[in-house]
């Protein structure tokens, strides 16, 4: 699975299928392989962070880097896997699961204000100096009931953005 010469058994897509909690049906998982295998231009069966950024919608992203990080080397299972949190089918959870991930840079389950500062920075960029995005972060999270030591958790990702209506969805076009 991953080789763009080979194709997808019943028993590939539904391991797929699986793997991802049925939040793609057959087709999609085949219009994904077939995206997958077009990724993979050496026929790897995994795809490179170089591979990724040749999707001109992911290499504009302002959170590309640190989604390549999450997202470099992936094998077939595994990046629909990563899709999945975009399903129109995942659940709020899974969705926020991902939002903390790209902001848990170091992986270590707690976000700080450092971490939240890095993206905040790549989000808006030369628009706003150092000391501006420092200054909003610390009144964010202080009218959230933080402080600037204080380390997020994912309990508190989902009571932050439980209540809000989410939309992280792409669409898989089917042949």
């Amino acid at each position: 699975m991953g080789n763009a010469s080979s194709m997808l058994t019943q028993y590939d897509i539904e391991e797929v299928q699986d793997h991802c909690n049925n939040l793609f049906s057959q087709q999609e998982i085949v219009s994904l392989y077939e995206r997958f295998c077009q990724l993979d231009r050496n026929a790897k069966g995994f795809i490179s962070a170089d591979e990724f950024l040749s999707v001109p919608e992911f290499a504009m992203n302002p959170l590309s880097q640190r989604l390549l990080k999450m997202v470099d080397g992936l094998n077939f299972k595994d990046f629909v896997a990563f899709l999945s949190a975009f399903s129109a089918k995942a659940s709020k959870r899974q969705k926020i699961e991902l939002i903390f991930k790209v902001y848990d840079t170091d992986c270590n389950g707690k976000v700080s204000f450092n971490d939240i500062l890095e993206v905040l920075r790549d989000l808006s960029g030369p628009f706003m100096s150092d000391e501006q995005r420092e200054q909003v972060l610390v009144q964010v999270l202080k009218e959230a009931g933080y402080t600037k030591e204080s380390y997020l958790l994912l309990d508190d990702f989902i009571k932050v953005f439980g209540n809000s209506d989410l939309k992280m969805e792409v669409e898989v076009p089917i042949d």
